[in-house]
């Protein structure tokens, strides 16, 4: 059986192509990581699919509970839509934190070369921050720098605030 807590759990999912049939297709395999009271990590399962969606993560969740997981403190993820409401439909007590390597690859998408290392460092000022009130304050000046050009990367971390807050807790 499973532990009955574990602080932080890592729910991922990553596309692989596998050979079926002699086609190659790809599919999801996902997996859930677990840090527990001792600061141990284990892993607590693998689960292939088809493709990621939040319904198959709450069957993952069901199945983790099923087997002896009563609480987890943080679950650290993407930000896959509806995979929050997936947690709570298990853990409702669960704080979510949005994967900061996410959240950053995310943001990255839309810089110009040119400004890569500098929008690199700037970003790297906000979830590197020892408080959330100088996370915030580094998020307002992150927007007045690259607002204008890059608005989606400032918008994008405040509208997921709420869920990357928890790093400062």
């Amino acid at each position: 059986p499973l532990d009955p807590i574990y602080p932080i759990v890592y729910l991922d999912c990553i596309v692989i192509k596998i050979r079926d049939n002699m086609r190659v297709i790809n599919k999801a395999i996902y997996l859930a990581l677990g840090v527990n009271m001792d600061g141990k990590k284990d892993l607590l399962g693998l689960w292939m699919s088809d493709n990621e969606g939040a319904k198959f993560w709450l069957s993952v969740l069901t199945e983790l509970k099923n087997r002896g997981v009563q609480d987890i403190l943080i679950a650290c993820v993407d930000g896959l839509k509806g995979f929050p409401e997936a947690i709570a439909a298990e853990y409702p007590e669960t704080r979510i934190q949005l994967c900061i390597v996410h959240m950053v690859r995310n943001s990255l998408k839309y810089v110009s070369w040119k400004d890569y290392k500098a929008v690199t460092t700037d970003l790297k000022r906000i979830y590197q921050a020892t408080t959330e009130d100088q996370a915030l304050t580094e998020l307002e000046r992150f927007s007045q720098q690259w607002g204008e050009q890059y608005p989606q990367i400032a918008k994008s971390w405040s509208t997921h605030w709420v869920n990357l807050r928890t790093l400062f807790e």
